[in-house]
């Protein structure tokens, strides 16, 4: 058992060192010219947000399913917000990729605004191989380490979708 979680760990964080990388690469690395705007990506800033907005109520629902002991709606709703995820992730790199460098902030909160980014960026990496580890205990049925770090993954992954949501509103 042991051997297979272990298997499973290095999996999952290679994977997300993979993942960072690339979206760092997106904000600071070389791009092949007349990339940019080369496709009409302009409407992935809402979807990005409504799918974050799906993603926070889905992982409420999961939240409350499991304290009703509702343990297989639980699960669906897990993967399902795991899939709005990744969604998410697909239509995030998608825009930058097509799009260079972030949206300037230009409103009257820049101090919440700040505040809200540098602690999304952050999380938002961190949340990636947590949720991933926190799903695959769970889904192995490591019912007792399952909890240990679910404890901690569904708030910040709560807030990483919750700011996700008041970034794009305070930005569009």
């Amino acid at each position: 058992m042991k051997t297979e979680e272990s298997f499973w760990f290095k999996v999952i964080i290679i994977l997300s060192l993979v993942i960072v990388s690339a979206l760092a690469f997106l904000f600071f690395g070389p791009r092949p010219e007349r990339m940019e705007g080369s496709l009409d990506v302009s409407a992935l800033p809402l979807f990005n947000a409504v799918l974050n907005g799906i993603s926070s109520v889905l992982l409420v629902a999961a939240f409350i399913f499991i304290r009703q002991k509702k343990i297989d709606l639980h699960r669906r709703t897990m993967l399902t917000a795991f899939g709005i995820s990744a969604m998410f992730l697909v239509s995030y790199v998608t825009y930058h990729w097509f799009m260079r460098g972030p949206k300037l902030y230009e409103g009257e909160w820049t101090t919440l605004y700040y505040f809200i980014l540098l602690t999304h960026i952050p999380l938002a990496a961190v949340i990636l191989p947590m949720a991933m580890v926190t799903l695959n205990r769970g889904w192995r049925g490591i019912i007792d380490k399952h909890r240990r770090i679910a404890r901690i993954t569904l708030p910040i992954w709560l807030y990483v979708s919750v700011t996700g949501v008041l970034l794009y509103l305070m930005l569009y």
